[in-house]
């Protein structure tokens, strides 16, 4: 599509640039495609950077207060930009919006416009000032949707719902996304023959209940039957699914797990380990029945990486809750682990309980684990030393020239580590887009390693 100068007909000029920043997570970014899909549908065309853009897009997350923190940082600087050039136009969307569109109208008065997460489709009309009409549950994409892949070529995800209907005492996504609800199976599986077609390696599924899939539409084990349909896609090399309930992980998902393609590995965010905290938090398995549940994953899928994320600073953690948290950590020896501290959300319910724990206690805890969960890192990654893996290319490295950088199958993208690697003598890239890498050096994240002859 160009765009014709008014009052003169037949002379054209450039067509429009749309800049988009996302923020959050991976199924942030998914929605973030999909609007930059029907953008480039609508004739706009995308660019990187905000500078460049006549409209720029922010993709807000609202999920805890740093991220909330980030995204009016983010909206302050884009309407700076406005502020230097008036004709450039600027948009809020996303989950921070739906969740607290009034404040933000009356902190941010220069926006042009605010849109939450029912609309994604219609970002197209949105930016052209047009008036839409809003959805009555949040937008979920199918198959049949425009969108424009981000992520390295060789990699992509794939959001299998939206939503949730778990109560999570400390969590404001069901407030803001409202209930499960599931894509059909034979809409993704569409999705990923084409994302095979155009030579896409490794597909990631996401959403806010993984494990949860098709159970909405009356399923049981909608995710183990959907691995097993994927796992027969031509093309598809590594199957991987992020974020499941642990009480979800069932023997016939374990059993799917154990295809050729599904990579073992399994991100279950149990948050804590103390029985009387998880209750307050409205989570069912403690730290006793979760180590149970690790040894029923390790022993069925041997070698299976698992990564976790785990809360400090809930009200009610004291230094014996804290201590149980640790020895848990200490005995679950997780491959990956990530650590939040606890902040109030408006709305959920545990609002009302006191903070005891300061802010400054809150982060000593938080680098006491990491700094443990580091030195557990650091023995895993020393365990794979002298052994020839398969590594998904990603791209050079940005650090070091002539290096190039991928993961393993016990790798998730963007919160894991990567495997460095470097290429022989004269090679210019990678023969292909999984390698086979000898590991000689790890780190406590990362790995590194030269290609296998």
């Amino acid at each position: 599509m160009t765009w014709p100068t008014r009052g003169a007909p037949g002379v054209r000029r450039a067509k429009k640039k749309v800049a988009l920043v996302s923020l959050g997570c991976a199924k942030n970014l998914v929605d973030s495609e999909v609007m930059l899909g029907h953008l480039k549908r609508a004739g706009w065309v995308p660019c990187a950077r905000a500078e460049d853009a006549d409209v720029v897009i922010v993709n807000t997350c609202g999920f805890i207060g740093p991220a909330r923190e980030e995204a009016e940082e983010t909206l302050t600087k884009v309407l700076e930009l406005k502020r230097a050039d008036p004709h450039k136009k600027v948009v809020a969307t996303g989950c921070y919006v739906e969740r607290d569109r009034a404040r933000l109208e009356a902190k941010f008065p220069g926006m042009d416009a605010w849109t939450g997460v029912r609309s994604f489709d219609k970002i197209a009309a949105i930016v052209a000032g047009r008036p839409v009409s809003v959805a009555d549950r949040t937008f979920l994409y199918s198959d049949a949707s425009p969108r424009l892949i981000s992520t390295p070529g060789t990699w992509a995800y794939v959001k299998i719902s939206e939503g949730c209907s778990h109560r999570c005492g400390f969590c404001a996504i069901p407030l803001i996304k409202g209930p499960y609800v599931s894509r059909s199976a034979a809409s993704i599986v569409r999705e990923v023959r084409t994302l095979a077609s155009l030579g896409v390696k490794e597909i990631d599924l996401i959403s806010h209940d993984t494990t949860g899939f098709g159970r909405d539409r009356g399923l049981r084990d909608g995710l183990a039957r959907l691995l097993e349909r994927l796992d027969l896609i031509p093309g598809i090399e590594w199957l991987r699914f992020l974020y499941g309930y642990p009480e979800e992980i069932t023997g016939r998902l374990l059993d799917a797990m154990a295809g050729s393609k599904v990579c073992r590995y399994l991100d279950i965010p149990f948050q804590h380990a103390d029985p009387g905290l998880l209750k307050a938090m409205k989570r069912g398995m403690d730290g006793s029945r979760a180590l149970r549940l690790l040894d029923r994953i390790r022993t069925k899928l041997p070698g299976a990486a698992v990564r976790t994320s785990l809360i400090v600073g809930f009200p009610g953690e004291g230094k014996r809750e804290f201590s149980s948290l640790r020895r848990f950590v200490e005995e679950a020896r997780f491959d990956h682990l990530g650590v939040f501290t606890y902040s109030p959300e408006e709305g959920t319910a545990v609002r009302g309980l006191p903070d005891g724990v300061s802010r400054e206690e809150k982060e000593d805890r938080c680098r006491e684990i990491m700094a443990l969960q580091a030195d557990i890192s650091l023995a895993h990654n020393e365990s794979r030393l002298g052994r020839t893996i398969d590594v998904l290319v990603e791209g050079p490295d940005a650090v070091t020239p002539g290096r190039w950088t991928g993961r393993g199958r016990f790798q998730a993208p963007e919160v894991d580590g990567l495997v460095h690697f470097a290429l022989p003598p004269g090679s210019a890239e990678p023969p292909s887009p999984i390698v086979r890498v000898e590991l000689d050096s790890a780190g406590a994240y990362d790995l590194s390693g030269r290609l296998a002859r």
